[in-house]
């Protein structure tokens, strides 16, 4: 019998075989490892994981179904409330949600939430489990705007109450921030996003590629012109933020985003594919977010001395345990409570080295954790060829900047209710990243499931 305090391991790659290779790190559970995981949970009346998912999956009913072993079942309680979930097992902030919030966690480790939740998806995904749609359709129009993770629950949802839905997505490839931002070792494009994305197919949503709102068409035409009732925008964040530091407009700095577009999209990783990406072997991703470990673990499997430089300490990064943790294992050094001062850059505008300067945290600022300041006189140069900066993203004002009557903050993100995702535009919802600015996967999947709520009252209601 397990010990019931701890968590059954999950296998992963060896962390000197992984980092060689763009394979998941971690493999999951088989059957018997998921069922004995489940065993542990103690199926709490009023069960506090619920309330600590943004898309309130029925946690312990389907916990309950894999003990049993139905794990088909397991899957239809899971469908109810997410259409992602091979995706969320693998990149949910589970140790601050559900997980966070276990029981089981009081005395112990808690149950291993995500890990079942990436088993029941996988085990749905082998055996082409079909996800439960709408038996008819209800003859409204509605346009989603992004085939990220708000998007593709907005539209999935929608599509299993009746409505007749086609999604936009300006990129050739479908799945947003999943196919481009995240990489292949966390989240297998193929084997997982793709077929997931069929699920929602399946539910007879439409995708359109390659189309630019507010290039090729504007929220304005698809509502007066193409018939469409309702819009929910999802379009993310992609717009980087800089420094503002000398030597940023260097050949070899990077956004975060565009290292990771042109590793996952442009194939950078498959040496038959002429993708210029890391120009040198010793690499400095500036930032200590998801999307910087992201970044620093892709440069590392690309051959590079990775380095990141993270102006606090280890305390606050914002990156999850798990992604640090991988981090260290495989040979990312961490240049903690450092700061990037100036990029040197060669003759040739080349990237030759780096100006940084060590820091102290002194009181709490507004975000709650201690702010981090300089320390005079302590600056020295490290050593780097390519240099990527991982601060955190913005929306692209191109949507907003050419729809009449929708109204953004100083961030130049939509601004819309957070319980219906309804924005100051008629018959226009919005959530994920485009309201918020960069945050989870998850919270943008909770707020795609806020707008097809939203969607359906209006359209109820017109």
């Amino acid at each position: 019998m397990a010990d019931v305090l701890k968590k059954v391991p999950v296998r992963e790659q060896e962390p000197k075989v992984r980092a060689t290779n763009f394979e998941e790190v971690c493999l999951g559970y088989n059957q018997e490892e998921a069922m004995e995981e489940a065993s542990r949970c103690i199926n709490c009346k009023n069960a506090k994981c619920v309330s600590g998912c943004p898309v309130a999956i029925d946690i312990p009913g389907f916990i309950k179904e894999v003990k049993e072993g139905n794990i088909e079942e397991a899957y239809k309680v899971i469908g109810k409330a997410s259409a992602l979930p091979a995706i969320c097992g693998r990149v949910c902030p589970q140790e601050s949600q559900c997980e966070g919030k276990c029981i089981r966690g009081i005395k112990g480790e808690p149950v291993s939430i995500g890990k079942l939740e990436r088993f029941v998806a996988d085990y749905a995904l082998e055996h082409d489990i079909k996800p439960v749609g709408a038996e008819n359709t209800n003859g409204h129009k509605v346009a989603v705007i992004g085939s990220g993770p708000s998007g593709l629950t907005c539209a999935g949802d929608l599509a299993k109450m009746g409505y007749e839905v086609t999604v936009f997505e300006a990129l050739h490839e479908l799945g947003g921030v999943l196919v481009y931002g995240i990489p292949e070792f966390r989240l297998p494009k193929q084997k997982v996003v793709a077929k997931e994305i069929e699920k929602v197919k399946e539910l007879g949503v439409k995708f359109e590629t390659n189309v630019v709102i507010g290039k090729s068409t504007t929220i304005d035409q698809l509502i007066e012109e193409e018939g469409f009732e309702a819009v929910f925008i999802g379009s993310g964040a992609g717009l980087p933020m800089f420094m503002g530091i000398p030597g940023e407009n260097a050949n070899g700095v990077f956004s975060a985003n565009e290292y990771l577009t042109r590793s996952n999209l442009m194939k950078a990783f498959d040496e038959s594919y002429d993708t210029p990406i890391v120009g040198g072997k010793k690499v400095a991703v500036v930032g200590g977010g998801n999307v910087a470990m992201d970044a620093a673990r892709t440069a590392l499997r690309l051959g590079a001395e990775v380095h990141i430089v993270y102006r606090r300490s280890e305390a606050e990064l914002p990156a999850r345990v798990e992604e640090v943790h991988h981090a260290k294992e495989e040979g990312v050094i961490f240049d903690l409570l450092t700061n990037p001062k100036e990029i040197f850059v060669d003759d040739k505008g080349n990237v030759k080295g780096m100006k940084v300067i060590k820091m102290e945290l002194g009181e709490p600022d507004a975000s709650g954790r201690r702010r981090p300041v300089e320390i005079p006189g302590s600056e020295y140069e490290i050593e780097v060829d390519t240099v990527i900066m991982s601060l955190g993203t913005s929306p692209n004002p191109l949507i907003s900047s050419t729809t009449k009557g929708l109204e953004t903050n100083r961030w130049k993100c939509i601004v819309a209710d957070e319980e219906f995702g309804k924005t100051s535009k008629e018959g226009v919802y919005a959530g994920g990243d485009a309201v918020t600015g960069a945050a989870t996967v998850i919270l943008a999947m909770g707020a795609g499931k806020a707008g097809a709520h939203g969607i359906d009252e209006y359209l109820k209601n017109k």
